[in-house]
């Protein structure tokens, strides 16, 4: 695709992508795994939210059930309860979009109506009805890659070319978007750092990241004191800012449009100095 100006329709805002921006984690689930239990009660949750909004984060996204590796299901009724009340108060509070991280349609339309500007969906909308759940709106859409599901996508995830696999999977995605008349002006790609992958698919997928940036859809990486930051240099959860910072910034030197991020404030500044380097790629 021809270099040019990035945007992305995000429900009634437009976001501009010519500079990376970040996603705020807003976690009111008890069991994630770096924030669980935190935010669950919604006054602490919008003001977490507030908090994250007055760092500079672009979107904030409300997760009511955790994906971390090995994680039990929600049922709808429970994620409705968690999600749906923190959408609706943080559509009137803030000035920016707020996006849901759900894989369940009747969530989807639940947090449309509610309000929220976009869909963050680990399954990239391969849920029975989940397309048809957005197909209408005008909110944007963040489609993941993952091998296998949460309970069990870490128990020996194997590729022969995992940015291959992942690059055609998410090209798979997009064009199933497109025929249900989804315009690629909402469509955010994840390569899905962490989901079903190894340590080393992971450093082979950031290695090779200009590679899926080039296809010229905006492009996600939520790599947040994940796992293989504990690996790679023996932090716990609530000690990994460095190594989060470090990849992100890596990220978006490799293409890398939106950095979903615990730690906000920080991050933003990461990106504001590589920015100011002039380090980033191109747009679409």
């Amino acid at each position: 695709m021809d270099a040019g100006p990035m945007r992305l329709q995000c429900g009634r805002h437009t976001l501009n992508l010519d500079i990376p921006v970040v996603m705020g984690v807003l976690n009111v689930t008890p069991d994630s795994f770096s924030d669980g239990g935190r935010f669950t009660e919604l006054p602490a949750a919008l003001a977490q939210a507030e908090r994250l909004a007055g760092e500079g984060a672009v979107i904030i996204d409300v997760g009511g059930e955790s994906t971390r590796p090995g994680a039990a299901s929600v049922d709808v009724d429970e994620e409705l309860r968690r999600v749906i009340p923190v959408i609706e108060r943080l559509v009137d509070r803030l000035a920016v979009p707020v996006s849901v991280d759900t894989s369940k349609p009747e969530v989807m339309r639940a947090a449309i109506a509610a309000g929220a500007s976009m869909i963050n969906d680990v399954t990239a909308l391969r849920a029975p009805g989940a397309i048809d759940a957005v197909a209408v709106s005008d909110v944007a859409l963040c489609l993941m890659h993952m091998q296998g599901e949460p309970g069990t996508m870490q128990k020996e995830p194997r590729y022969k070319d995992v940015l291959a696999e992942v690059r055609d999977f998410l090209r798979s995605r997009v064009i199933c978007c497109v025929e249900a008349g989804i315009s690629v002006s909402r469509l955010v790609i994840d390569p899905g750092f962490g989901f079903g992958k190894t340590l080393e698919h992971n450093l082979e997928l950031l290695r090779r990241l200009p590679e899926l940036a080039a296809d010229g859809y905006p492009l996600m990486a939520g790599l947040s004191r994940k796992s293989m930051i504990g690996k790679l240099t023996g932090r716990a959860d609530g000690e990994r800012l460095g190594g989060s910072l470090a990849l992100a910034t890596l990220a978006v030197l490799a293409g890398a449009r939106i950095v979903r991020a615990h730690d906000v404030a920080p991050t933003v500044d990461a990106i504001r100095i590589v920015a100011a380097m002039g380090g980033l790629r191109g747009g679409s």
